[in-house]
């Protein structure tokens, strides 16, 4: 089942995320600082790829459709591009829950407006992460490791506010996944199958 292959790769992106706060809070180090920045820009960008890739497995029909061959893509934005053309509103949807008075309405569905990382930014911090993947040059400017130490806090608390309670909106149906992170029964991923409501 496609939510099912979501919440795998969902639960993939906990454990990244949990190997970068790690570090970040000191509590594990490989020994050597730039290792460490190198470590966890690479755990970001492996993220933001399973967050395309989510995107993917969420619309796997509509891509099966168009033949597209999404098992040799790689690149974020490449990803990102392709399914906006299909589903212009496949990217997470992030969410706040409040207690609804609705009748038979658990919680109403509340748009974040900040505090997560968007499309653009998306775009943006893959390509950073990407950069300093590959030793500097002895000759030419060095990578500015003060700057991604700086940025990896934010980068990961805004992937955080993306992930934490969003949505998934499939094309060409009224339903969508409802995808929360963390629930206080354990601390799985679980994802619903929800209807539009008329």
């Amino acid at each position: 089942m496609d939510l099912d292959l979501y919440v795998s790769l969902m639960n993939e992106v906990k454990k990244r995320t949990t190997a970068i706060t790690q570090i970040l809070s000191k509590q594990k180090t490989t020994s050597f600082q730039a290792t460490n920045i190198e470590f966890m820009c690479l755990q970001i960008r492996k993220i933001l790829e399973l967050i395309s890739l989510g995107s993917l497995v969420a619309n796997k029909k509509e891509f099966e459709s168009e033949q597209i061959k999404y098992q040799k893509y790689w690149h974020a934005e490449r990803i990102l591009n392709d399914i906006e053309r299909l589903n212009p509103d496949f990217y997470p949807r992030p969410i706040i829950e409040i207690h609804s008075n609705r009748p038979n309405v658990k919680n109403d569905l509340i748009d974040k407006t900040d505090g997560f990382l968007t499309k653009t930014e998306f775009i943006k911090v893959y390509e950073k992460c990407g950069k300093i993947m590959h030793a500097d040059n002895p000759f030419g400017s060095k990578v500015d490791l003060d700057y991604y130490e700086k940025q990896i806090a934010d980068w990961l608390n805004k992937l955080i506010g993306l992930l934490n309670s969003h949505m998934i909106r499939l094309k060409g149906h009224d339903n969508f996944y409802l995808i929360h992170m963390h629930e206080e029964r354990d601390d799985l991923v679980h994802g619903y199958n929800f209807g539009i409501l008329r």
